[in-house]
């Protein structure tokens, strides 16, 4: 109640100021130059219901008119302050290395100076006057609008709906100002708040130093300095211009809190609750599997010996390192391993989504076959021609659903993005097509959906909706990076039901990243497993769990829980001893040797080969035929 009220009393007032300011010439106000030396320090009167000051003037014509000129001096700072900083640490945060230098770099030069000394340096040298103080105000606070916006950026401009944007082919201005921009500019506007604030105080102060306005132009600051003499004598004098000061400053901070709260939904809408049921999913189920179409005859994409190299400071790191997988249409593959096994990875450099500038495939070959039938290595594809493939034949859903949507768009604006994106058509059928969208992957109520936040939805709803996303443009092909491990048992079952419904109605290929086992066996035809970047493992969901040849593979199986274990009648659970080595030091030969119970001194003379074991299955160890 209290923070709308003073909301209230904060428009009221500063609309009465700015108005009283803008129309002051227009007003029936007397003269705020002219002298009364007979009614000098006068109090409130029908003639001069604020008083007169000590040289006779009226209070309220030189409030009205000094706020002309504080406001205006402090807007147009703050304003070219704006336009001149956001740009910069736009640019500098985006595009980093030379851009950064160049802009940051002068701008850290401006902030190693006191404001207060530079305003004097820059006044002796310009000389006082309102437009002085605008151009040095811009001059001051540009530099904190800089490193706020760079800031801001840097916290965002790696998000995956930022990837998505430039996986769109849209340019760089386009995703600064309609992507970037509006995710940072709740902390601009506060910005703005302070400065505006700020400058206020700052022309006051030096025309109180007789640095400023210059008389006879009437400002609060040349007030406050011509009442402070006689604030004994005339009180009223001294506190009419500090009041308009102090509750202006109020009102402005207080105004730009609420536009903040305008512009970033999350601050001001209730999240809506979630309902956390503790269930199991059940394991194994049998699932009948579409036949392909005859344009998917054989494989649908198949990875042969695919390489990627990432750039780091201590060196270039193979994050997977001579890959090879395939996925026919209407299968569902597994992609399991530790953290940092290059599952993930692998996705990435399927889609092209790899890191800029330090991450590129540096061996092998991504063979697709699109709808028409022609077979295309997605490795050799150049990035300008890649969004053909990208959000039309494949798709990418990612783990974190809120890192993917964007935050300041609605839902079906941004569903509504990637249908127009791959097709042309009118706004109304956009709509409908989200709206249908929706309904596809079972979110209720899509109309109402549509126009919500994704903040506004609860975490199995946003996965629904990123599912939907990449629906847009009827993908052959969906690679799912461990799209619900950030949720509950509950909405975890739900979301991969809701994955296995798509997946057999449509046909569509998947390629499911996970490290949770029960999820393998849930969604899985073929499981492929990776240690080190490096397939170490793969075959037939049913073979590799119950018929493991790998020790790691057997590591992975023996450290899930199960029943007996939960009865308590295992006090320790298995698990694999030691840690996944780092890439830059990578050991010799077998590289689960050094946590492998079976390891012998054959184990690191070589890299062992990826060995047919069945059929069906292949190992990457020397030993498999003994253990």
């Amino acid at each position: 109640m209290i923070k709308h009220t003073t909301l209230i009393f904060a428009a009221l007032f500063l609309t009465t100021i700015v108005l009283l300011a803008v129309a002051a010439p227009m007003l029936p106000l007397v003269d705020p130059v002219k002298m009364d030396i007979l009614g000098r320090m006068a109090g409130p009167s029908l003639a001069h219901p604020l008083g007169q000051d000590e040289y006779g003037r009226d209070v309220l014509s030189r409030i009205a008119f000094g706020a002309r000129a504080s406001l205006g001096v402090a807007l147009t700072g703050a304003i070219l302050a704006a336009l001149v900083g956001v740009t910069l640490g736009l640019v500098g945060a985006y595009f980093q290395g030379w851009a950064e230098q160049a802009t940051m770099r002068p701008l850290d030069v401006i902030l190693s100076f006191p404001p207060m000394l530079l305003a004097l340096l820059a006044v002796t040298l310009m000389g006082p006057g309102v437009q002085t103080l605008s151009v040095i105000l811009a001059l001051l606070f540009a530099p904190t609008y800089a490193r706020v916006t760079f800031g801001e950026v840097l916290t965002v401009r790696n998000q995956e709906y930022i990837e998505a944007a430039k996986a769109l082919g849209h340019r760089p201005t386009r995703i600064l100002a309609r992507t970037i921009l509006p995710n940072v500019a709740g902390p601009i506007l506060v910005q703005f708040s302070l400065v505006v604030a700020a400058g206020i105080v700052l022309e006051s102060g030096l025309s109180f130093l007789g640095l400023g306005v210059v008389p006879p132009t009437p400002s609060w600051g040349l007030m406050v300095r011509g009442a402070r003499p006689f604030m004994e004598a005339n009180p009223l004098g001294l506190i009419w211009p500090c009041v308009a000061l102090v509750l202006t400053v109020f009102s402005i901070n207080r105004i730009c809190d609420a536009m903040r709260d305008l512009f970033d939904p999350k601050a001001s809408a209730a999240v809506l609750p979630v309902s956390r049921l503790l269930a199991g999913t059940g394991i194994g189920r049998s699932r009948a599997r579409p036949a392909a179409p005859a344009a998917f005859d054989g494989t649908l994409l198949d990875i042969r010996h695919l390489s990627t190299e990432i750039s780091t400071p201590r060196g270039t790191i193979r994050a997977i390192d001579g890959v090879s997988l395939q996925v026919k249409p209407g299968e569902a593959v597994a992609l399991v391993g530790e953290s940092g096994s290059g599952k993930s990875m692998t996705g990435l450099s399927v889609m092209q989504l790899l890191p800029r500038k330090v991450g590129r495939i540096a061996d092998g070959e991504v063979w697709y076959a699109s709808r028409d039938g022609q077979r295309t290595d997605l490795a050799h594809v150049p990035a300008n021609l890649f969004r053909r493939f990208r959000g039309r034949e494949m798709a990418m859903v990612f783990q974190e659903p809120m890192a993917s949507l964007n935050p300041v768009y609605t839902v079906g604006f941004q569903l509504i993005e990637a249908l127009t994106a791959h097709g042309q058509m009118t706004k109304r059928d956009a709509w409908d097509g989200a709206r249908r969208m929706l309904e596809r992957v079972g979110i209720p109520d899509p109309e109402r959906r549509l126009n919500e936040y994704p903040h506004q939805l609860s975490g199995g709803m946003r996965q629904r909706v990123a599912i939907a996303i990449a629906l847009c443009g009827d993908p052959s092909l969906i690679i799912a990076d461990e799209p619900t491990t950030a949720l509950d048992v509950t909405i975890q079952a739900q979301i991969l039901d809701l994955l296995e419904e798509i997946q057999a109605a449509a046909g569509i290929g998947l390629v499911f990243i996970t490290h949770n086992l029960g999820v393998v066996a849930e969604i899985a035809d073929r499981v492929v497993v990776m240690y080190c970047g490096q397939v170490i493992e793969e075959g037939p969901v049913d073979d590799i769990f119950h018929n493991p040849r790998h020790p790691y593979t057997r590591g992975l199986l023996a450290s899930v829980p199960r029943p007996e274990d939960m009865a308590g009648q295992h006090k320790r659970l298995s698990s694999i001893p030691g840690t996944v080595p780092s890439p830059l030091a990578l050991p010799p030969g077998c590289r689960f040797a050094p946590r492998c119970d079976h390891a012998t001194s054959a184990c690191v003379v070589a890299v062992p080969e990826l060995e047919a074991v069945s059929a069906n299955q292949n190992t990457r160890c020397i030993r498999w035929k003994e253990i």
